[in-house]
């Protein structure tokens, strides 16, 4: 697998449920709309018991949320949850720097959580912070040796770095964990031609 199916493992849930509750209150609200003027209701008529949902499709008041999501995570240092949510909403719109201190939080509250260390590597991947995304990629494989997204990552990170030699070895490590695995035949065109230099 690929680091970004890691990325949508980890905040894909998150993600689908905002978006997916967006859509749905958004197309219940232009239904209801459409049932009232074809009920012969006036436009500004409160709506109709059901429509639910009012402020979800209003950008401003998602702003809002998002907003009090990230004060919470200021406001509440020791709360992990809020620290990973704040993360997330910042990879979310590439803002990694952000994202990562906030991963730290979460990480310094819960040292042995699998996945925060998992997104601080692919976070530092992304914010091309190498030397610190191969310390967390290996941080991870400690903690479990044949993650397939771990060792794609840590493939991907060295051959980004254009270390040779430890890219030949997550490569291999890769290979061992998962023969198939779909990025093997793009690391070894890559690690071919960084050898070639």
């Amino acid at each position: 697998m690929s680091r970004e199916n890691l990325l949508f493992a980890i905040i894909g849930i998150l993600l689908g449920f905002i978006v997916g509750f967006m859509f749905a209150s958004s197309m219940s609200q232009k239904q209801m709309s459409q049932q009232t003027a074809s009920q012969g209701l006036p436009a500004d008529h409160p709506p109709i018991a059901g429509a639910g949902g009012q402020n979800a499709s209003d950008p401003q008041a998602m702003r809002a949320e998002v907003a009090g999501q990230l004060e919470k995570a200021r406001n509440e240092p020791n709360n992990f949850d809020a620290q990973i949510k704040a993360a997330q909403l910042y990879y979310q719109i590439q803002r990694y720097d952000q994202a990562i201190e906030f991963l730290l939080k979460a990480n310094a509250l819960k040292p042995t959580d699998y996945q925060t260390v998992v997104a601080l590597a692919v976070t530092n991947l992304d914010a091309e912070h190498y030397d610190t995304a191969e310390k967390w990629y290996r941080a991870a494989m400690k903690m479990k040796s044949d993650d397939v997204m771990v060792l794609a990552g840590l493939a991907d990170t060295t051959l980004k770095k254009g270390d040779a030699k430890a890219a030949e070895d997550a490569i291999a490590k890769l290979e061992k964990a998962d023969p198939n695995a779909e990025d093997l035949p793009n690391f070894r065109t890559r690690l071919a031609g960084l050898k070639s230099k």
